[in-house]
């Protein structure tokens, strides 16, 4: 396939500002957000150079001191929705955060019907806030290593990562150029906790090697035919053992944004437990060739949290059908609530109850 002929820039969003959020539909609107500072003061547009600043509390002047240095305060950079048209042809967003922000978001508004288990903060406010532990590329031992002594190959336009023999993330821009450039960024990327753990825990992986029996060949033409057929073996063995995973998944795909010939989505998988289940964004051309990839893989207690709430909607968040889907006691249920961090979702004597159970049962 070749290559697009556009090309991926990589501004960096960054520097010592705070961050405050904008939903792009006007000012002072909340927007979900992964990660950030949190800044409590007002904001003032009456810096020296006229850009927005947080000030430290309060001061009070006399009329002769108007005109003295503007007071402390810390620089605002302000950020709109995930992805924002920059221009007629140019589209600004954040990698991975659109797939992160469509887990985090997944069925966010709580139960629609109030059912007597639920808390009233459950009712009127959802799962807010919901908070995800993930990794930089820095905090993954060994990988700024590999990424020093890694081989680009001419034409090359994305990579799979692996972490021992997990695949870690998928990575794919339009251009080689593109490629070339951004290698270095997969160290700034998030990764999961699986992915950190196997990089911590796991030893070297064996080499893969191709081995052709002695008497195989007696010819040029022989040798060519069996790298050949080592190749694509190799090919298959890859594609569907080392990133089956990956690939024979089907996928809930949401289109964020259309530009031109060209679809910016996010996609989340169907939350099989004991599966390796991958989140991810991608731009694709309307003829399905992909301009652009990047993926992340969630943990196994992810996983399960995004099972849950899968069948907890399904069900209209009702506790003893999503229970009898599950083929456990509402107390299991309940416990199954509360040790995927949802506890608090709960009204207090359902918990109570269930801690009660599970004490008679254990003695």
């Amino acid at each position: 396939m070749p290559p697009f002929p556009g090309r991926l820039p990589h501004p960096v969003a960054g520097g010592p500002h705070g961050d405050a959020g904008r939903s792009g539909r006007g000012r002072g609107r909340p927007a979900l957000r992964q990660r950030g500072h949190h800044l409590d003061g007002f904001v003032a547009t009456w810096t020296a150079d006229g850009t927005p600043a947080a000030a430290y509390g309060t001061r009070l002047r006399q009329g002769d001191e108007r005109r003295a240095d503007p007071p402390p305060c810390v620089p605002l950079r302000f950020h709109r929705r995930m992805a924002r048209r920059v221009d007629r042809n140019r589209l600004r967003f954040l990698p991975l955060h659109l797939a992160l922000e469509g887990y985090l978001a997944l069925h966010f508004g709580g139960p629609a019907v109030v059912w007597e288990e639920w808390s009233h903060r459950a009712v009127s406010h959802g799962l807010s806030p919901r908070v995800e532990q993930a990794y930089t590329g820095a905090e993954v031992a060994g990988l700024g290593d590999a990424l020093r002594v890694f081989e680009i190959h001419p034409g090359q336009c994305g990579v799979l990562l692996y972490a021992a023999d997990a695949l870690a993330a998928a990575f794919v821009v339009p251009h080689p150029d593109d490629y070339r450039a951004l290698h270095p960024s997969l160290l700034h990327d998030l990764y999961g906790e699986l992915v950190y753990h196997y990089a911590m825990l796991y030893g070297p992986v064996p080499d893969f090697r191709a081995r052709i029996a002695d008497g195989a060949v007696s010819s040029l033409a022989g040798l060519r035919a069996e790298a050949a057929r080592q190749r694509a073996e190799w090919a298959d063995f890859h594609t569907t053992a080392l990133a089956g995973g990956l690939l024979d998944t089907a996928y809930e795909v949401q289109r964020v944004r259309r530009m031109g010939p060209f679809a910016l989505s996010r996609f989340l998988p169907p939350f099989h437990r004991r599966a390796e289940q991958h989140i991810g964004e991608t731009i694709t051309h309307e003829d399905g060739r992909l301009a652009y990839l990047k993926t992340f893989r969630l943990s196994e207690a992810q996983t399960r949290r995004g099972h849950l709430l899968t069948l907890l909607a399904a069900h209209d968040w009702h506790f003893g059908a999503t229970a009898d889907a599950l083929g456990v006691s509402r107390d299991q249920l309940a416990s199954r609530v509360e040790h995927a961090g949802f506890g608090a979702l709960l009204r207090q004597d359902i918990r109570d109850h269930y801690r009660a159970a599970a004490r008679a049962l254990s003695q």
